[in-house]
């Protein structure tokens, strides 16, 4: 069965009683390329187990299946199912899970599905979800590298640099854990239906970082505090988070960072030295 067809997809759809769905955020893709530069990206092999996250009719999922040990698919729409049941017939190594991922316990599915094998993720990522996936991808310590589709104003996000407007508090989230790489665009036309934004295939390499802050959990209410309100000096910003200004600013310049300067212009060793400086001082009450 040719996947990549228009009219292919239209049948199959039809058959099964079903019609794309906005609210789920599904796209199509129509170029046999893409998912093949994708697969490639991801280094996935057999050794490898890979989690791919809404596989839709299952392009993708076939070209991993030939390359990687195992596959492990989340679908949330149930009405694609037995779609996927069809499209995949012969792919014995995938597993079709009918699920929300956001829901998943991402440690249990790797213990129960990729026992020996080096757990990676490849997917096409619905774009409406994509900030909280990836944050319970990483937040798993699950898989050493998470190759994924998404628009391509989140990619440039991503790999921003501090002072940049598109640098903010999920991008220090992502750099803190991981090493992102943009890898090439996919243009609109490579779908159906056609978004009306390019997309980028982005890779996030774990890190084990050589530095981190004393306290990681005050760390990243920092960074957060620190870009709530960009047009704030770093100061006011930490304002609601520590109260006292004159104790704020203190340890701001103690830090060797000028009284005015701005929490968007600071890189995550920087972030580090202002976290581990809050944490030695007794004299702040941090809130909750």
């Amino acid at each position: 069965m040719e996947l990549y067809d228009i009219s292919t997809i239209n049948e199959l759809l039809s058959r099964h009683g079903l019609r794309f769905s906005k609210a789920l955020g599904q796209n199509f893709l129509t170029a046999a390329w893409v998912p093949e530069r994708i697969s490639e990206a991801s280094g996935a092999d057999k050794g490898c187990g890979v989690l791919e996250i809404g596989p839709g009719i299952g392009v993708l999922t076939r070209r991993l299946s030939e390359a990687a040990g195992k596959v492990v698919a989340v679908e949330l729409d149930k009405g694609l199912i037995p779609v996927l049941r069809e499209t995949l017939d012969g792919y014995d190594n995938v597993k079709v899970i009918n699920d929300n991922i956001l829901k998943v316990d991402l440690s249990e599915l790797v213990e129960e599905n990729f026992g020996g094998l080096k757990p990676v993720v490849c997917a096409n990522l619905p774009y409406n979800i994509t900030s909280p996936v990836l944050t319970e991808l990483i937040d798993s310590g699950c898989f050493d590298s998470i190759t994924v589709m998404v628009q391509r104003e989140v990619a440039k996000r991503l790999c921003s640099s501090p002072g940049s407007s598109d640098y903010g508090a999920f991008t220090v989230y992502v750099n803190y854990h991981t090493r992102p790489t943009v890898l090439f665009d996919v243009p609109p036309d490579c779908f159906v239906p056609r978004p009306k934004v390019y997309s980028s295939v982005i890779r996030l390499d774990r890190l084990k970082r050589e530095s981190v802050p004393v306290d990681e959990k005050l760390f990243f209410r920092i960074v957060r505090a620190s870009f709530e309100q960009r047009r704030k000096t770093l100061v006011n910003g930490l304002m609601p988070l520590f109260g006292d200004k004159r104790i704020i600013t203190e340890t701001v310049v103690g830090c060797g960072f000028d009284e005015k300067v701005r929490g968007e212009t600071l890189g995550i060793e920087e972030f580090i030295r202002l976290a581990d400086a809050f944490a030695l001082r007794a004299d702040v009450s941090r809130s909750s």
